[in-house]
Order: structure tokens, then C-alpha cells, then sequence
């Protein structure tokens, strides 16, 4: 079925684009910045987000390269706060996270986890 418009830009957006691997390559290289969204470079690019995950994808940065690169955070246990479920049946846990700059955060286990996600992401 024809598409009848008399408006040419309608028309001009129904094109497919094509990049070349240098501008493919440009943009996947500004998607790896520290701390850029990718959904955000795409709409900087009038592409879609899965577009771009597949252009990086396709130059051989994979998910697991990236998930990697943060580092590793330092836990530590209280063994006075420690306790077994049977001494206290009926008892509720907390967990204390304590930032890089000394901020704490005490969670009690009936914590909403997209609230504390939030709350973190705040922090930042």
C-alpha cells in the first residue's frame, strides 16, 4: 500500500539511514565514556538505544567488559551483630552501607529496594 503524503519530510523520515564505520565507530567510541548514557548518545543521534548496543556489541564490547570495570567494594561483617534466626525467631535485620565519604545508610530488612537505589544514585 502506497503512502500518500504531500509532505516531503514525512517521506524523508521513512528512508533508512546509513553510517559509515567511521561514524558507527565515533559514536559507539563517545558511548563508552565514563558516566554517558547510551540512550542518551542515541537520541543525540536521532538512533535507537538497541541500534547503538548492537554497533558496540558488533565492535566486540561486551556487556561482561563493562560490568568489569568498576571496582570491587570492600564488605565488612560485625560478628557481634551477627546472630542466628533461632535465638531471635522474630527478629528483623538492618544492614549499614558506608560511602567512600563517610555517608551511612542504615537499612532495615523491609527496605524497598527501589527506594534505596534511588537513595544511593542521590548520593552519587
Amino acid at each position: 500500500m502506497p503512502i500518500e503524503t504531500d509532505d516531503v519530510s514525512s517521506v524523508e523520515r521513512l528512508k533508512r539511514r546509513s553510517w559509515t564505520g567511521d561514524e558507527k565507530r565515533r559514536i559507539v567510541k563517545e558511548s563508552l565514556e565514563p558516566g554517558v548514557s547510551i540512550a542518551k548518545v542515541a537520541r543525540r543521534y536521532n538512533l535507537n538505544a538497541n541500534q547503538l548496543c548492537t554497533w558496540r556489541r558488533q565492535q566486540g564490547v561486551s556487556t561482561t567488559t563493562l560490568q568489569n570495570s568498576g571496582s570491587i567494594l570492600p564488605v565488612t561483617l560485625n560478628p557481634e551483630m551477627l546472630s542466628s534466626t533461632e535465638d531471635s525467631p522474630g527478629a528483623s535485620g538492618q544492614m549499614e552501607i558506608v560511602l567512600a565519604e563517610g555517608d551511612r545508610i542504615i537499612v532495615w530488612s523491609d527496605f524497598e529496594v527501589a527506594a534505596l537505589s534511588r537513595a544511593i544514585k542521590a548520593l552519587r
